[in-house]
């Protein structure tokens, strides 16, 4: 293969390779979100729905380390938003969280304190379905380390930004609650990836949907087009001329928006579209970018991507 520069026509410019993933807003001061609590009350799930969300997530971080994380925020790290999971596993240094609010305070770091908390009825059972014992616990019973907990965390309670009692929840209510909270930075849009592909190299194994163009007449089978793909102009033009083509792919997208929406209230982040042809070069990718192109439309966060180009 030549290093010559490519052909205009078969690499067109402003036409990417893969189209990048729309971003959120940016965020010029660091986020740090404290997620504490009772022990059992849902941290772990809690800390999972930020992961989900693109935040950076530490667990059971001492409080102290907490400050040189913020200065390397600060400092120009690409890590914006910070989750840390401070509970009383960290034992003797749990204690220090306090004085670390403060010096952040004190510093002008924006924070805000997440609390989970359960009855102690819900604490005992869930303790008991798991078979393990409550870190504070010792010779104890397990209520005897619920009691204590209570007693180390009342501070961390009353001055919470957002409590929440799990005692009624399932880990998607819950994970619902915080996405809600946290609804205003974005983080409730579908992550929607298109990506297309060939038949004959196999269905995509990710795929939640997947499209059949087929039924469209095959570039390749013509001269002017055949060595060119979907990201070319002419074969664009050709495809979406196709009878049916401009009008399958506005009512697929129609048909998708109930779709999309169902899945954000069953906690469903990231869905795939797998747009196939024969060969995943000509029909696929252009039908791909028109599926994208018109869901980004309607505001939804899309990338795109072409699996089999260049395999033939």
């Amino acid at each position: 293969m030549s290093n010559t520069e490519p052909s205009p026509t078969t690499a067109p410019e402003g036409i990417a390779e893969v189209d990048a993933a729309t971003h959120g807003p940016d965020h010029s001061e660091p986020q740090v979100l404290v997620i504490t609590g009772m022990s059992g009350a849902g941290r772990t799930r809690a800390a999972a729905v930020l992961e989900d969300l693109d935040w950076y997530v530490v667990d059971n971080l001492p409080p102290m380390m907490l400050v040189p994380l913020v200065d390397l925020m600060a400092k120009g790290s690409s890590i914006e938003r910070v989750a840390v999971v401070v509970d009383v596993r960290g034992r003797e240094f749990f204690s220090e969280l306090d004085k670390v609010l403060v010096h952040m305070t004190e510093a002008g770091v924006a924070y805000r304190i997440l609390f989970l908390d359960a009855s102690d009825e819900v604490l005992v059972r869930r303790f008991e379905q798991v078979r393990r014992p409550h870190p504070l616990q010792g010779d104890g019973r397990i209520l005897d380390g619920i009691a204590e907990e209570r007693s180390v965390v009342a501070t961390l309670a009353a001055r919470a930004d957002l409590r929440i009692d799990t005692s009624d929840l399932s880990v998607h209510d819950l994970s619902r609650e915080i996405r809600t909270w946290l609804a205003h930075d974005g983080e409730q849009q579908l992550r929607i990836n298109v990506i297309s592909f060939g038949f004959k190299y196999g269905i995509p194994l990710d795929a939640d949907h997947v499209v059949d163009v087929r039924f469209l007449a095959n570039p390749y089978w013509i001269t002017e087009l055949r060595h060119l793909t979907g990201r070319d102009q002419p074969v664009r033009d050709y495809v979406l001329a196709r009878p049916g083509a401009v009008e399958f792919v506005d009512r697929y997208v129609d048909a998708l928006a109930p779709v999309l929406a169902g899945y954000l209230n069953e906690e469903k982040r990231y869905v795939t579209i797998a747009v196939g042809c024969t060969g995943g070069k000509h029909r696929s990718v252009a039908i791909s970018d028109a599926i994208a192109q018109r869901l980004r439309a309607r505001g939804q966060l899309v990338s795109v991507s072409a699996r089999d180009l260049g395999r033939e």
